[in-house]
């Protein structure tokens, strides 16, 4: 199951990419986490840099592999290589391998330092189909605000990928990357307040988004009334 891994000639040694794939969902921002096989341990979704590929082309294979999308958006935002990361790197590794029924001299250079460069992926949530792959067997989408203790330092990329997320809204408007192809001007705020973990003015916020002019107006939503029906927006082309 892991020989793919125990060619290691096949990987680019001491670096790696990890991913936070973040989705939106029942009003809540929720990140794609994976168990390891036969544990309790939790992970972004992540994976090695193979010898003659780019690291984005290792992020972008890494979120096909576990996500079934190739056309989502994804950026760099920082990379991990502070020598203490690498501190709990060891144990962990031996525990997880263990567990997994691979023996330490299989899988023993990924004990080893690594520098990890992380990404975020913004994904539509409905179109997402999970495959935890080879080394997981689960396979769960969490809620930001209730994020367990995570693998190595996981946790700490996270939280640095919310924070890159949040300065890239009005600069890039990544957020509408969440939502589907149609939404309500509701919908879209209340992406934005979950991202940013705070209430927005419904007037400021409205004026704000047409202001821009990025939006096209399409149709009324049917609520049973057509003066309380709102607008149906999508991006325009």
């Amino acid at each position: 199951m892991l020989s793919r891994f125990k060619q290691t000639e096949l990987w680019l040694p001491g670096i790696s990419v990890d991913c936070v794939i973040f989705g939106f969902h029942e009003d809540q921002l929720k990140v794609l986490l994976l168990k390891f096989q036969n544990t309790r341990v939790w992970s972004l979704a992540g994976g090695f840099v193979g010898v003659d590929e780019d690291v984005d082309q290792a992020a972008a294979r890494v979120l096909l592999e576990r996500t079934g999308l190739s056309d989502i958006y994804l950026e760099q935002f920082y990379t991990f290589g502070d020598l203490a990361r690498n501190d709990r790197a060891a144990e962990e590794h031996r525990g997880v391998n263990a567990a997994m029924g691979s023996l330490d001299n299989d899988l023993s250079w990924m004990a080893k330092r690594y520098i990890t460069i992380g990404y975020y992926a913004l994904v539509d949530y409905s179109k997402v189909m999970v495959n935890p792959g080879e080394f997981s067997d689960a396979a769960e989408w969490v809620d930001i605000v209730a994020m367990p203790h995570l693998f190595l330092d996981h946790n700490k990329i996270v939280n640095k990928a919310l924070e890159a997320l949040r300065l890239s809204l009005d600069e890039k408007l990544v957020a509408f990357n969440l939502l589907g192809e149609t939404f309500t001007m509701s919908d879209i705020q209340m992406v934005y307040e979950t991202i940013l973990g705070k209430k927005l003015v419904r007037t400021n916020f409205q004026r704000k988004m047409l202001s821009l002019d990025i939006l096209e107006r399409i149709e009324k939503k049917f609520t049973g009334g057509a003066h309380k029906a709102p607008y149906l927006y999508r991006l325009k082309s």
